[in-house]
């Protein structure tokens, strides 16, 4: 399979648009290990009028 990379992440700190956490609650599951699950060595974070998931 090519290598993949999402462009166009938001996370929970774009207000009304984003979904995925960075940080997991105590349970769940956090962005960086979903990536990491999917194989994919980068992400982008596009998120809206912040840098706070940077």
């Amino acid at each position: 399979m090519k290598p993949f990379s999402h462009l166009h992440v938001h996370t929970e700190y774009s207000l009304l648009d984003g979904l995925s956490r960075i940080k997991p609650f105590s349970h769940g599951t956090s962005l960086i290990e979903k990536v990491k699950n999917e194989s994919m060595d980068h992400i982008a974070i596009t998120d809206h009028g912040n840098l706070y998931g940077i």
